[in-house]
């Protein structure tokens, strides 16, 4: 990485934390409302209020800052081409969010030539946010019961990505090296039988130590953490994934589908510690 990609890459990834904050404002207003609008979508699923808002800041935001990027985002489409395109989910876990669940959070990416270079995942409700930028590490800012008990980790400006955050935690994936010891997310049963792919799950269950349905964005960032070792999901947009790897690759872990294709642009994915990557694919293939 030359020095002024890497200078551009900082600037990005300050600009992504910023809108994180600037929708966090919004949604986290919204949270719990008695009187929140909800509505349903041609495919069913649920848009609040909350949602609508929170994309609408980012893309005003991202009109003054990059006026030359492009926009992909869940709630209003596409906007704009070109090489650099910016790839949001306003509210990641909306039926969380209007059922009151707090894990959910806004995706924020920054994909260069279809490859996500920047992303930010932000959990105001959790009190959590994920962050990081290719070349520039993963990080994660932490409570100070975590900090209590990991002791120090924390990072300096330069150190947490490019971005002054105090208590800024780098993230490094699990060692864990054998399906035997691991453990893994699932997301959702229906998401596995609907695409034909329940039978392996349920032979890969067998192989594993442990499997959980954890959902959402917080597989992904439980993985980053070192928490898991294996998350993958199906019936997924690019929205929902773009933002999540950087986090996963800059933290030492491997990103793909479940067919091994690299990028958020397949449907499905998969997400690893790497050491268990090409163990998972096999036992997901169709010859398995």
């Amino acid at each position: 990485m030359t020095a002024d990609s890497a200078s551009q890459l900082t600037s990005d990834l300050a600009l992504a934390l910023e809108l994180a904050e600037l929708a966090d404002a919004v949604s986290i207003g919204r949270f719990r409302a008695i009187d929140l609008d909800v509505q349903t979508k041609p495919d069913r699923s649920p848009v609040t209020e909350a949602d609508l808002a929170v994309e609408r800041a980012i893309r005003e935001r991202l009109a003054e800052a990059r006026p030359d990027d492009g926009i992909l985002g869940e709630e209003f489409g596409t906007e704009g081409d070109g090489a650099r395109q910016w790839i949001i989910d306003p509210i990641d876990g909306t039926a969380n969010f209007l059922r009151g669940v707090p894990v959910w959070g806004t995706l924020i990416s920054l994909a260069i030539d279809g490859v996500p270079v920047v992303g930010v995942a932000s959990a105001p409700a959790m009190g959590r946010r994920w962050w990081a930028a290719t070349g520039l590490g993963a990080w994660t800012t932490t409570s100070a019961a975590e900090a209590g008990a990991s002791g120090p980790q924390t990072g300096d400006g330069a150190a947490a990505g490019g971005a002054s955050v105090p208590g800024a935690r780098r993230l490094q994936v699990s060692g864990v090296a054998s399906l035997a010891d691991a453990s893994l997310s699932f997301q959702s049963l229906a998401q596995w039988r609907d695409a034909g792919y329940l039978d392996r799950l349920l032979a890969l269950s067998e192989r594993v130590w442990r499997d959980r349905a954890y959902g959402d964005l917080w597989s992904y960032m439980l993985l980053a953490e070192g928490l898991i070792d294996i998350t993958a999901e199906f019936d997924v947009k690019p929205y929902d994934l773009a933002a999540l790897i950087p986090i996963v690759e800059e933290a030492g872990g491997r990103f793909s589908s479940v067919t091994g294709t690299p990028g958020p642009w397949s449907g499905n994915a998969l997400a690893t510690n790497g050491a268990l990557h090409d163990d998972v694919l096999a036992a997901l293939a169709d010859e398995a």
